[in-house]
């Protein structure tokens, strides 16, 4: 089989004083943190749609790296491209990889030519992926990209748009569930509207929570078995998105009663968009149980667009593989490098390395993690902070037991007093310790 990528060998671990470009300084994937190896803690994911399609185009210009892979026939590119995408993926030694639809197919002119050529390109995908033992994180739907879905799909107030959306979806599940994909996504990147005078907002909505159960219905009477994610953004390419943020996106959940089914799928890139921190977006996912698997990216704040940067930001890691460790880990979720080549970067080996160093960082941020874990003062203060609400009055609040009678003549008997400290900059400085050390 012919090699695209002759000038990247074998990604191997070779410590962190190492100066090879081509090789992992952190991320060991036997190494044993807290119980398990960083391979059992990652479970990471390449995405087909970055890794193998993107171009470098923006909204100012054309692309500048060839994705042509030496072929100009449709259906002959998209197999080159995945013998390529595994050829890569198993020199970087990725488990998973995730797809929409269009990524692993020719381009598609009609519904049933995307459903003909979907079931090809599966079959083929299938013998890489029994060859190499890569398998399928999760698949999805790309509903956003086409002009059919230009008023939305699962929320068009179009028939026609919806029953297009939900044939798509049944063909991206019926195509999971023969690679194996412990889940399934849905972006809705059209659910939403660009202006509220000419939108039914309930009726969007309620349409929406149908499309999901019908979604439900047929994997489940089908064989999938795995968990279905929804991924939250506020904005981009719709004005207003109704997967806002994590916490709308739980409301909807609970709303209408999908929770047996679904979580959250969690990007960096998002939480900002959304005016939050990536860590608080897992945070608000995993105190309510919905945590269920992330995109790793990183955002470059300084502009107001999706810039999908490889993670870089060791701190930032640490934060969200915290909220991860906390939650005993992702059972159907994986680490998804959701994450493009910035323009310039532009030769065959950037491609290899935004995925090193975006692995070295999750390395780092899960050691980090669990240094704070183990340190025990961060989690010690949080819990001293909260220690009035362990006995007496307060622990008669958090079993239900008392009320604002009995809280009022408590706090007439009050001296007025200056409360303790929260030590923000404390804790921070124990995080700089705790990364620096050694250095």
């Amino acid at each position: 089989m012919k090699e695209y990528y002759p000038n990247i060998p074998k990604i191997e671990y070779e410590g962190a004083k190492s100066k090879n470009m081509l090789a992992f300084k952190h991320y060991n994937k036997d190494e044993v943190v807290l119980g398990k190896k960083m391979s059992d803690h990652f479970k990471f994911s390449f995405a087909y749609w970055h890794g193998m399609n993107y171009d470098g185009t923006d909204m100012f210009g054309v692309g500048t790296y060839d994705r042509t892979y030496g072929e100009t026939e449709a259906r002959t590119r998209a197999k080159a491209k995945a013998d390529a995408a595994f050829e890569l993926m198993s020199k970087l030694g990725f488990d998973y990889f995730c797809f929409h639809d269009v990524d692993i197919c020719e381009p598609s002119p009609t519904l049933r030519e995307l459903k003909d050529n979907l079931a090809y390109m599966t079959d083929y995908l299938k013998e890489h992926m029994d060859r190499s033992g890569i398998k399928l994180g999760w698949g999805t739907a790309n509903m956003f990209g086409a002009p059919r879905y230009k008023h939305g799909a699962a929320t068009s107030p179009y028939l026609d748009a919806y029953a297009s959306a939900a044939c798509q979806v049944k063909n991206a599940l019926d195509a999971t569930i023969k690679l194996g994909g412990t889940g399934y996504t849905f972006w809705g990147g059209r659910e939403g509207y660009e202006t509220l005078i000419n939108t039914d907002m309930s009726f969007e909505l309620d349409n929406l929570a149908r499309f999901y159960k019908m979604a439900v219905e047929y994997g489940r009477a089908n064989g999938f078995k795995g968990t279905f994610f929804i991924e939250p953004k506020p904005k981009e390419p719709t004005m207003h998105q109704y997967d806002f943020d994590a916490a709308t996106a739980i409301s909807f959940i609970q709303n209408y009663d999908l929770k047996q089914d679904f979580k959250l799928n969690l990007e960096g890139n998002h939480a900002s968009l959304a005016g939050h921190t990536f860590e608080h977006e897992v945070r608000v996912a995993r105190i309510n149980g919905l945590l269920g698997s992330i995109d790793a990216n990183h955002a470059e704040t300084l502009v107001g667009w999706d810039t999908d940067e490889f993670p870089k930001d060791v701190r930032s890691t640490a934060l969200v593989m915290y909220e991860i460790l906390k939650s005993d880990g992702m059972p159907d979720g994986v680490v998804n490098f959701d994450s493009k080549l910035r323009r310039p970067s532009s030769d065959e080996l950037d491609n290899a390395i935004g995925f090193i160093v975006g692995m070295d960082t999750y390395a780092l941020g899960l050691k980090l993690a669990a240094k704070i874990i183990e340190d025990g003062r961060i989690d010690k203060f949080i819990e001293e902070r909260y220690s009035s609400f362990q006995s007496g009055l307060g622990k008669k609040v958090l079993e239900d037991r008392t009320n604002f009678e009995e809280l009022e003549a408590y706090a007439l008997e009050l001296e007025e007093q200056a409360l303790p400290s929260g030590r923000q900059e404390y804790l921070n400085g124990i995080i700089n310790e705790l990364m620096c050390q050694g250095l």
